[in-house]
């Protein structure tokens, strides 16, 4: 994995465009890393989407599992993990920065825009749209964490979309951090869940995974909800990043392959392992 910081960047964009034009600045966007990262590694399952539909692209993603879960914690301290984390994905040259979490890109989204203007961030947020557009839609579950169900982001979704829906807002606090821990299959992960959300099976027509930790249970949520459509950002996420990189003419050449670098703020090689493994799980 090549990472340029963005000192050096600019020293080499400068030296291409006198040498070649503005036609070398747009090799070496081409060539640059897509940052990801969530507050642990439930933007994996974003990530996932990412690598299947842009092949090409090199991407370093960075979980925060040292400060999980964001779910939980004031719109303050999101905020500055959020500036901390993509502020070190540009220095290291990223031409892009997906924020692969529901609450991190409520809180955060709007404000690192304004401060990076020249990166296109992107971020995920719960898939209400998709949910009203199928039918039938006359009740929606919604589950996220307690933060991004209080946040106006998500009101205003609910409002935007939900006006011939019924929406639940379920918030479940704690999940994502018990699927932080991973052994997905033990009896207690699916005793949180039937409590959170086991009194409405068969009583809703769809249910929205308002957290990109929430993916990697969908199996786990459906035996206790019952055989209904699922919902979740990524698909959106992919689809906004691959346009805003198009229209910028920094899409990654497709003559060679690209790569995934997985980082944790926590310094614990079991971590990184999860991480691979999350990566390359049946969902």
């Amino acid at each position: 994995m090549r990472l340029i910081f963005r000192d050096k960047l600019i020293r080499i964009c400068k030296r291409r465009i006198l040498a070649y034009g503005k036609g070398a600045l747009d090799n070496v966007k081409k060539e640059q890393p897509i940052g990801v990262f969530d507050s642990g590694l439930g933007g994996i399952s974003v990530l996932r989407r990412l690598v299947d539909v842009l092949p090409h692209e090199d991407f370093v993603y960075v979980g925060d599992s040292a400060h999980n879960p964001y779910g939980e914690r004031s719109p303050s301290q999101i905020l500055n993990l959020s500036r901390q984390i993509v502020d070190g994905l540009v220095r290291e040259g990223a031409k892009a920065v997906v924020i692969a979490c529901n609450t991190a890109t409520s809180v955060a989204a709007a404000t690192l825009r304004r401060e990076l203007p020249t990166i296109p961030i992107v971020g995920v947020e719960p898939a209400l749209k998709p949910a009203t557009e199928h039918d039938p839609h006359r009740r929606i579950l919604v589950m996220a964490t307690p933060v991004t169900l209080r946040l106006d982001k998500y009101q205003q979704l609910a409002k935007a979309y939900g006006s011939d829906s019924e929406v639940i807002s379920v918030p479940c606090a704690g999940l994502a951090k018990r699927i932080e821990q991973g052994r997905l299959d033990e009896a207690d992960l699916r005793e949180m869940i039937s409590s959170l959300v086991g009194r409405y099976r068969g009583t809703v027509d769809s249910v929205v995974l308002g957290c990109t930790h929430y993916p990697f249970v969908a199996r786990q949520i459906r035996e206790v909800i019952g055989d209904v459509p699922f919902f979740d950002g990524a698909n959106g996420v992919t689809h906004r990043l691959k346009s805003l990189l198009s229209k910028d003419h920094a899409l990654a050449k497709d003559d060679v392959a690209g790569s995934v670098t997985l980082r944790s703020s926590l310094n614990d090689p079991k971590v990184l392992e999860r991480y691979r493994r999350f990566l390359k799980m049946e969902l």
